[in-house]
């Protein structure tokens, strides 16, 4: 078991913001000014697929400008548009390409090519869109930019990156586009379209955006991702004697079920706000707790969708049975997360299984050293390698790389505070 974690930590930048930003900087007139992106492999996609669409992305002593042109700059690229593993790209991007007077291809990795795109396209073709996907649900991708009429949208998921594909789709159309959703996901594009000098509002669960509009381009700070910062949270949690300091980090309230959830757990872990522009943000002061079995809802899920396998993990040493209710959308990540939570859980002499779309761990477990594969999943790769600290022997992730899809310096961060 490793001793406690002390010091402070600056996490990377929100990954699902950096997304959001760099597209609307690239369907903007003007310079965007960005500070704190992440420079995550997922986000590095969006920039990639931006850059072959003729936008200008440059980046000097941690801020990066998007030189935008407006949507009518962008132009039809000279090859396939290449997401990687990033899910978030592939899907944000088709919702901008779906009104752009171009043609393009977006495909992926392997990974990629196996999650669902349809929930995307059939709303998108309702507005009028001409999209083709392999199979009729997956990539590739391929768009012929067409004439979008604005739509009225209600989503049956909770699903954060089709409301936004949906509401960029919107921005290029005639009239208003609404997505209304059975319970609010990550809002960020919702917070960030007002900035960019977009003509929307909010009607309970329901968003609408008016379209035909010109961007402008704004200055925006992105602040810590809480998807990265989860993972420190419940190390320092579970390792005794820790007391670990997480600078800036963002605190939107779709994003905190990890914390609501880790209190309830009787997790010690104080939110001291920070005064900042753009979308709130904290510091997070961690102490190391015992904790006690909890229930997550299926309600709950929206805000803690990236943090269930950290949290499993916290479940594993908690006392009692947590249930983890309604994952049926972690069976659509980068790998089957559901059943590879419960699999990495096992493998480390956890007690875990998942019954339906529901995940039960029992706690407390005597957690041992292993060998095991994150199956290219970093948030299962970051889980492991957490495990490490607070098993009996060492835990080796062949394949911890994939770690760079969202906290590139996560290795580093682990060996400074004390991992292996």
């Amino acid at each position: 078991m490793s001793r406690g974690l002390k010091g402070e930590l600056q996490v990377p930048g929100d990954k699902s913001i950096s997304h959001r930003a760099l597209i609307l900087g690239a369907m903007a007139e003007g310079h965007t000014f960005i500070d704190g992106i992440s420079e995550g492999e997922d986000v590095r996609s969006t920039w990639r697929c931006l850059q072959s669409l003729r936008v200008r992305i440059t980046a000097e002593a941690g801020r990066v400008t998007v030189k935008g042109s407006g949507w009518r700059g962008l132009i039809t690229p000279k090859r396939v548009l290449d997401a990687g593993n990033s899910g978030t790209t592939m899907r944000l991007m088709m919702g901008v390409l779906a009104g752009s007077d171009l043609y393009a291809k977006l495909d992926g990795d392997e990974s990629l090519r196996r999650r669902p795109m349809a929930r995307v396209a059939e709303p998108l073709r309702r507005m009028g869109a001409d999209i083709d996907l392999k199979g009729g649900k997956t990539a590739p991708v391929r768009i012929r930019g067409a004439a979008l009429k604005g739509i009225d949208f209600a989503s049956p998921v909770a699903s954060a990156q089709v409301k936004s594909a949906v509401l960029l789709a919107g921005l290029l159309a005639t009239g208003e586009t609404s997505v209304s959703e059975p319970v609010l996901s990550r809002d960020h594009t919702e917070r960030l379209l007002p900035m960019f000098g977009a003509k929307c509002r909010r009607d309970g669960l329901k968003f609408t955006v008016q379209g035909a509009l010109n961007l402008a381009g704004a200055r925006l700070f992105v602040p810590g991702d809480i998807s990265s910062a989860a993972f420190w949270l419940i190390a320092a949690t579970l390792a005794p004697g820790s007391e670990l300091k997480l600078l800036n980090v963002g605190v939107n309230p779709t994003r905190t079920g990890v914390l609501d959830a880790l209190k309830r757990m009787g997790g010690r872990v104080e939110v001291l706000p920070r005064d900042l522009p753009g979308e709130p943000s904290a510091d997070l002061l961690v102490r190391s707790a015992k904790l006690a079995a909890t229930d997550i809802s299926a309600g709950e899920v929206p805000g803690l969708i990236d943090e269930v396998p950290i949290l499993a993990l916290a479940a594993s040493q908690a006392e009692g049975v947590s249930r983890f209710k309604g994952l049926s959308e972690l069976r659509h990540k980068e790998s089957d997360r559901l059943a590879a939570i419960a699999a990495l859980l096992k493998a480390l002499g956890g007690s875990a299984k998942v019954e339906g779309d529901d995940l039960i761990v029992k706690g407390p477990s005597k957690l041992k050293g292993a060998k095991v594969s994150a199956g290219g999943d970093h948030r299962l790769a970051m889980t492991a390698l957490i495990a490490g600290l607070v098993s009996e022997g060492a835990v080796k992730v062949p394949d911890a790389d994939c770690v760079e899809i969202s906290y590139p310096s996560f290795l580093d961060d682990l060996k400074r505070l004390g991992g292996s």
